[in-house]
């Protein structure tokens, strides 16, 4: 295998880690409605700014976010739109699968 090609998977599994978390994974989708700050994503998603400062750093780290500063205040967003399309198509494989699996509980119990 080829330098580039290992490094292109290497990249790859280092941005599955941000998908591997559900935190993060709320944070991808709350910033689909645009930019935030810091506070503002703290409150929505309902964790400590603390806590939540460790996950945007990581997202950061691996490419996910960019940040933007106004004075005292840091702004994130999403890198690159395609992102969603990335969490929109795995939830949607989610959500096929659970309602395989309902599907086969329902005929299971008849």
């Amino acid at each position: 295998m080829e330098k580039i090609e290992r490094r292109i998977y290497e990249l790859h599994a280092s941005m599955c880690k941000v998908l591997s978390n559900p935190k993060r994974l709320e944070v991808i989708n709350t910033l689909r409605e645009g930019e935030m700050g810091v506070g503002e994503l703290s409150k929505r998603l309902s964790v400590s700014i603390g806590n939540l400062s460790q996950h945007l750093i990581m997202m950061k780290e691996r490419g996910i976010l960019d940040i933007r500063k106004e004075g005292n205040h840091v702004y994130y967003r999403l890198t690159n739109p395609k992102m969603l399309k990335a969490f929109d198509i795995l939830r949607k494989i989610l959500f096929e699968r659970i309602s395989r699996e309902g599907t086969l509980i329902q005929r299971a119990r008849k």
